[in-house]
């Protein structure tokens, strides 16, 4: 078991984008509406290759390598990385509360207890202006969630 560690900084509208978030679902049949086979032909041409976060951590694994930010076999140093990215935006997330110190402490032990067991973090803060910040480990091979999905490392 290893994990992978992997961020995005963008504007709200786009993370906002839900359909660009999820990957394609079920081939719509030929009497499907057509707003929902030109949604699904959007899905299947940009999931793959989209920066957004997706809706479920797993699915990261779903992504190219490239956008892998990092990989380690220890949760603690997958920890570490996700405490590092949180310092790092953390004068400008949009509430000050979120960027105390305390808090951010806590978040990075609670995501090394997750990761120990198998499980993935997903962080997600608003940055000053109209600016979304996410940060995720994915514990890879196998994902508790998604065991089907194959390493994008492998």
């Amino acid at each position: 078991m290893h994990h992978h560690g992997y961020a995005w900084v963008g504007e709200k509208a786009a993370f906002d984008k839900e359909g660009l978030r999820r990957p394609p679902g079920e081939q719509p049949t030929a009497t499907s509406p057509e707003d929902v086979r030109q949604r699904h032909r959007q899905a299947v041409a940009e999931f793959p290759y989209s920066e957004l976060p997706p809706i479920q951590t797993a699915h990261w694994l779903m992504k190219p390598a490239s956008l892998v930010r990092g990989t380690w076999e220890e949760p603690k140093e997958a920890g570490e990385w996700v405490g590092l990215q949180l310092a790092e935006f953390a004068p400008r997330f949009g509430s000050s509360q979120d960027a105390e110190t305390t808090r951010l402490v806590l978040l990075v032990k609670s995501a090394v207890e997750r990761l120990t067991w198998g499980g993935d973090v997903s962080l997600g803060h608003y940055l000053s202006g109209k600016v979304f910040h996410s940060v995720a480990v994915v514990t890879c091979s196998p994902n508790h969630a998604e065991r089907h999905l194959p390493c994008p490392l492998e």
